[in-house]
């Protein structure tokens, strides 16, 4: 029995049943998701080579939260880790579902390099923070701050250990000792990450879409290959054939991702 999780992207995203199932939640974005999604893995040989509906439904949960999947834009990763895509939210994600509550006034995390942190009290919160300071470029840990319409502010300080304990700890797609994955490739994005998620989901207000993204970031999705067995017209024997010469399938509308992560 073939398996259609093996299918490409360019030709699964085209069967009917897959496109029912994105019609269902994008509306009237599906093509413009199904472009993004190609391009993607097109871009990520490793996401070609893992299971591909888990990389759609893996998508999907950036199509929920109105984040896009442009790996180059931080806000979402689409993360290979034992055969599936699993959804990782960055901290740039995080951002942009607080401000949607409209209940913050200020909202940011930055990284702190030897130098810059002069004095951090655990406990009142106070600290002395001078980029002026800083000795050179090594990073010594991330600061977390938010202040609310209302006038609660909060500030938090992870030191890097604090952030390898967590990773080592939590994170199961990091490594142990040595980072991979995103980690090994976007550390500080994923530093930053997880002090805005803690620090949101502590001390912030909690929409809905917020908790849906806590619930979900970093959660293998779960897949079902019956929801899109193919058509007995496009069956799975000819969705696995190796495509004719000289007749490629057409991706005349596929969109050129930007370049331009921070």
């Amino acid at each position: 029995m073939n398996d259609i999780s093996k299918v490409p992207m360019k030709v699964l995203v085209q069967q009917d049943k897959v496109q029912r199932m994105l019609e269902n939640t994008l509306k009237g974005k599906t093509r413009q998701f199904t472009t993004s999604l190609i391009n993607v893995v097109n871009s990520n040989q490793s996401l070609a080579d893992v299971d591909q509906m888990s990389v759609i439904k893996s998508a999907m949960v950036a199509a929920s939260l109105d984040l896009p999947i442009d790996q180059n834009l931080g806000f979402m990763w689409l993360v290979p880790y034992k055969g599936m895509a699993t959804p990782q939210i960055g901290y740039k994600g995080y951002i942009q579902l607080a401000l949607r509550t409209g209940q913050y006034k200020k909202l940011n995390t930055i990284v702190v390099h030897e130098g810059e942190m002069k004095y951090w009290n655990p406990l009142t919160e106070d600290f002395e923070y001078d980029p002026k300071g800083k000795e050179s470029d090594e990073v010594i840990g991330y600061l977390g701050y938010l202040r609310m319409i209302n006038g609660f502010e909060k500030t938090v300080y992870w030191t890097k250990q604090n952030i390898e304990d967590h990773r080592m700890k939590f994170s199961k797609m990091s490594g142990k000792a040595k980072p991979s994955g995103v980690w090994a490739s976007n550390y500080d994005a994923m530093a930053l990450k997880t002090v805005m998620r803690n620090l949101l989901s502590k001390w912030g207000i909690m929409s809905i879409e917020m908790q849906q993204a806590v619930v979900q970031d970093e959660k293998a999705p779960e897949t079902d290959v019956r929801d899109v067995t193919p058509t007995e017209t496009n069956s799975i024997d000819s969705l696995l054939a190796p495509e004719p010469k000289g007749e490629p399938i057409n991706d005349s509308n596929e969109a050129t991702v930007p370049t331009n992560a921070e």
